[in-house]
């Protein structure tokens, strides 16, 4: 990797920076790690990417890429945001220029409806596959809230199982979760995490 002070290829200037690094801060938090421990799993200085994270330092194109592999985001996640105007950015997401993870193939396709990661939640648009189910139960330390737009899923909270189908709606807070949609249909939900997770 460059050095701190290396002036490598810069992905994107001014205040679109600002808004990489607050939501690079969001995901390094909502993953647990800390900024020493980003630093180290980088190669870079701590100092180094605290300002990246306040938008006083820019990163290249390498780095961001490095930055999205280590968070399990894809490189677009972040790229997408130098499309949206000044004007709309931190108020508005278009349906065209929603930031997107996972894909259908893979059981979950999900779809960033917030328009960044800099408040105190975020809204997800979650599409489950026919047949598709989550590898293992997860606890996250989030309190979460879901609106089945259509589809059903078969859920677990805890040691709670359920079955939610379209108009349904269920929360949870600091439970272990998974998930399986049995049905030959996609299933489709409005997500809402607190904190971000993202």
């Amino acid at each position: 990797m460059a050095s701190d002070g290396a002036q490598a290829e810069k992905l994107i200037p001014g205040n679109i920076s600002a808004d990489i690094g607050r939501d690079i801060r969001a995901i390094r938090q909502s993953k647990g790690m800390t900024l020493t421990e980003m630093a180290v799993k980088l190669g870079r200085s701590i100092g180094y990417l605290s300002q990246v994270e306040r938008g006083i330092s820019e990163l290249s194109t390498e780095e961001l890429r490095q930055v999205a592999e280590l968070f399990g985001v894809p490189l677009g996640w972040f790229l997408v945001l130098s499309d949206v105007s000044e004007e709309e950015r931190g108020y508005i997401t278009r349906a065209g220029l929603r930031r997107t993870s996972g894909d259908n193939e893979g059981g979950l396709a999900e779809e960033l409806l917030s328009p960044d990661l800099s408040g105190s939640f975020e809204v997800i648009r979650s599409i489950f596959a026919p047949h598709s189910k989550r590898s293992k139960p997860t606890l996250r330390m989030t309190e979460e809230t879901a609106y089945m737009v259509s589809g059903a899923l078969d859920i677990s909270i805890g040691n709670r199982k359920f079955t939610v189908r379209a108009g349904d709606s269920f929360r949870f807070k600091e439970e272990e979760f998974y998930w399986e949609n049995n049905s030959s249909e996609p299933a489709v939900a409005i997500w809402v995490v607190s904190p971000p997770i993202y």
